[in-house]
């Protein structure tokens, strides 16, 4: 079959043949693909910024945002069957741990997380999984439309999940980003909540999609946004601040918009945050943690999708037009998410 992969850091991934996986153990499920999103932490992994977390053996495949088609199970499984429509938790995870049993899926200390760990992915025709990351869909589900669903969405739907009980009617929330999450997440607190959605992005097109989605107000990333963000919340700033960039000054954007007693959600990556501990105890703004998400907020989130009350803006590529659809990612030239359908 034919798969990305990557041989080596700060090199573009191949498209090379490889051997089909097969079931090996009793849980083990194979997942013929119908679609694999495109992930800028499929960017940071060819940069090598995963390698001292993760330390995975290279060559492998890439590719943490799945869904497809049962295509062969183990003699233990029960809840899919071959032939299903499934959409994949990005971690596979033991369901033994004390993690797995208070239902922190991304915390499960047996865990393996395809297409970063070196454990290979699903940017392939073929996906090697675990029973337990399967969720079943309605039989009509296109697996491309929902892919990315399995790592972007669940990553949004998780923050906001949690910021919930902080939003009720009458609270700020500024996203930070209209991209790949982002523009899940303000769908999300649509869905969810009450609160005014206040999008920030210099990208006018993420705005307009932001606008359609639910957003109340958007802010152009001129230079002047923190301050424009302050005067819409009348001086205060924004009651939770969720960042889905993080990286090139946002983060500290994201610190100077929230509120005292406020929350700033950190979901991006790649910047470093520097903040005085006086301002954190003088002002009791929180920063708080976003990773992945768990199975049942996948399983929430897939309820959403099928209802049309959030979905993914894509464009697809095929398969061995890999190397296009990052490097387009990369460019910025993505709305939304990128998509590639073997």
């Amino acid at each position: 079959m034919k798969a990305v992969r990557l041989h080596a850091y700060h090199q573009q991934p191949t498209i090379d043949e490889v051997a089909e996986p097969a079931v090996t153990g009793p849980m083990d499920v194979v997942v013929r693909v119908g679609g694999a999103g495109v992930c800028r932490t499929d960017l940071h992994i060819i940069l090598g910024q995963w390698d001292e977390a993760m330390s995975p053996t290279l060559p492998y495949t890439i590719g943490h945002e799945n869904a497809g088609w049962v295509h062969e199970v183990g003699s233990a499984v029960t809840n899919v069957a071959v032939g299903d429509t499934v959409i994949l938790h990005p971690t596979p995870t033991c369901g033994l741990c004390r993690a797995c049993r208070a239902g922190q899926d991304m915390h499960c200390v047996a865990s393996t997380f395809p297409g970063l760990d070196g454990t290979d992915g699903g940017m392939a025709e073929y996906l090697l999984t675990s029973a337990r990351a399967c969720i079943k869909l309605d039989p009509s589900t296109q697996p491309k439309d929902v892919a990315a669903l399995a790592d972007a969405g669940i990553t949004a739907y998780h923050a906001v999940r949690k910021a919930v009980p902080l939003l009720h009617p009458g609270t700020t929330a500024v996203v930070i980003g209209a991209g790949g999450l982002g523009h899940i997440g303000v769908q999300c607190l649509a869905a969810l909540t009450a609160t005014n959605i206040v999008v920030v992005d210099r990208n006018p097109d993420a705005l307009k999609l932001a606008e359609a989605l639910g957003a109340n107000q958007t802010v152009v990333a001129d230079g002047r946004h923190v301050d424009t963000v302050t005067e819409l919340t009348d001086g205060a700033g924004a009651d939770v601040v969720f960042d889905f960039v993080a990286e090139e000054g946002a983060e500290s954007d994201g610190w100077a918009m929230t509120r005292p007693g406020g929350s700033y959600y950190v979901i991006g990556y790649g910047g470093e945050l520097h903040v005085p501990t006086l301002d954190v105890i003088s002002t009791e703004r929180n920063v708080v943690g976003n990773i992945v998400g768990t199975y049942n907020e996948l399983a929430e989130l897939m309820v959403l999708a099928q209802a049309g009350k959030v979905t993914l803006h894509t464009k697809t590529y095929p398969l061995d037009a890999a190397q296009e659809a990052l490097h387009d990612l990369d460019a910025g030239e993505v709305r939304g998410r990128a998509i590639l359908v073997p």
